[in-house]
């Protein structure tokens, strides 16, 4: 198994060095050379197993052999070791044949931990092996970072620097950060919108000495290894649905489009996948780009779903790449003209192919808000507002009776005001953050400037 960059001017890769370099030298996206196919009957045999047993199945036939099998098992069951729910991901029916696939039970009350807590147990046994230390360097738009740091916290091969917009995530967010007290992890507050804080993230991987010199790993979903992570739990809840014996669809909040990618990943893999809603808020270019074609950046609006405050949905190349049948020559022209005039038209029959495999739907704070109130009062179940994006979008795109699958992304108590606003009650964060407001804050402040954040990262890397 090999991996290839989007844009096809830098050298082929094995998984692990795929996994360690995150961002191509290109600027591309580094994506499996063939997808595994699983047969009908092989899926069928997958639907007893555990998750972790699962997630050996589903990632192993990317690994090209480059771990152990006894090893890579080990480390799966280590990473969801920390998971409070024994199912790791169950769901809960909130409607007819209607469900919300929770994926906050991790160690961050997040959808990231699933990926973040494999990838870094992933990085720390390749570097082992390797005998070499690292920085690990990404861009949050209020998740990913604590999910990152957790998988990092400790770890004495890796410094983690994870830049943040200032002031545009919630408090729980920002405290996720901020009160981790390891010395090798730290959380940056840039002064912009996550689009400039992963531009300078991107910028820095492609300084080719600065890269060297720091030995720059990726953490954000560019790596492919968070998208591998990822594919598992649409199998997962597919399968406990009646997979693949009948077809389920799934909504998915999006941002930067790397979750609802690995839903794509999974039905080329052989998933009776129906439909692949993509739910979007008011920073509705993915939307837009299903609606008319066209895929143009404008400004970005905070929300009451500032995860989702994206722009530039970076593992959108990786679908164009797929969609324009792995013609790299092509999307690095279309990147480089993103880049300069912020828009690209999709060609007629790329575009038919999109629509074939997406819907989409743009939520606004107004109905996000009323989304919460109503699944409350008809279930007693609480949605932070990401979610409540997904049931909404779900529930307008739904064009068959296939059972509907929303992703809960994350924990409502990470955005309790939203979720107190729209149904007046007041989410609890779980036992292990219950003192999060208390513990001391540390993080450092940095301009929005590529120089000022390299200045950053050589002054406080030990």
């Amino acid at each position: 198994m090999h991996y290839h960059s989007t844009r096809g001017q830098a050298p082929q890769l094995d998984f692990e060095s795929a996994v360690l370099t995150g961002l191509a030298s290109d600027g591309g996206l580094y994506l499996p050379t063939e997808i595994p196919s699983f047969s009908m009957p092989h899926i069928a045999n997958l639907q007893s197993l555990s998750y972790t047993e699962l997630a050996f199945e589903i990632m192993w036939p990317f690994t090209g052999g480059m771990v152990p099998e006894t090893d890579f098992k080990q480390m799966i069951s280590e990473a969801y070791q920390p998971f409070r729910h024994a199912a790791i991901a169950p769901m809960k029916q909130i409607g007819t044949d209607e469900w919300v696939l929770e994926l906050f039970h991790g160690p961050t009350l997040a959808f990231k931990d699933f990926a973040l807590q494999f990838l870094g147990h992933l990085v720390d046994y390749f570097l082992k092996r390797r005998d070499e230390k690292v920085v690990i360097l990404g861009a949050t738009s209020g998740d990913t970072g604590s999910a990152a740091m957790a998988g990092c916290q400790g770890r004495e091969r890796m410094q983690s620097f994870i830049l943040f917009p200032h002031g545009r995530i919630s408090e729980v967010q920002r405290r996720q950060m901020t009160t981790i007290p390891d010395a090798n992890i730290h959380a940056v507050a840039l002064d912009g919108t996550f689009d400039d804080c992963q531009h300078i993230v991107k910028a820095l991987f492609a300084d080719a000495e600065f890269r060297k010199d720091h030995h720059l790993v990726a953490v954000n979903s560019i790596n492919w290894a968070r998208i591998l992570a990822q594919v598992v739990y649409y199998f997962y809840a597919a399968l406990r649905l009646g997979a693949p014996a009948r077809k389920v669809s799934f909504s998915v909040p999006t941002g930067n489009f790397g979750d609802i990618f690995a839903g794509y990943i999974a039905k080329r893999m052989g998933l009776p996948i129906d439909q692949l809603i993509i739910a979007t808020n008011s920073n509705d270019i993915l939307t837009r780009c299903l609606k008319a074609g066209e895929y143009t950046m404008t400004g970005v609006t905070p929300t009451l779903s500032p995860s989702m405050d994206i722009q530039i949905s970076s593992n959108f190349e990786r679908l164009l790449f797929d969609l324009y049948e792995g013609n790299a020559e092509t999307i690095h022209g279309l990147m480089q003209d993103f880049g300069t005039n912020k828009t690209i038209t999709l060609d007629p029959q790329v575009y038919r192919r999109l629509k074939q495999h997406f819907a989409a739907e743009r939520v606004d704070d107004a109905a996000t808000q009323a989304t919460i109130r109503a699944v409350y009062e008809a279930t007693g179940e609480l949605l932070d507002p990401h979610t409540a994006i997904g049931v909404k979008a779900g529930r307008d795109c739904r064009t068959s009776d296939a059972p509907l699958v929303c992703l809960a992304t994350a924990h409502p108590a990470k955005f309790p005001d939203a979720v107190e606003e729209a149904c007046g009650i007041t989410p609890v964060l779980p036992e292990h953050l219950a003192d999060l407001h208390t513990r001391e804050e540390r993080s450092l402040h940095v301009a929005n400037d590529i120089e000022a954040v390299k200045a950053c990262i050589v002054e406080h890397k030990q």
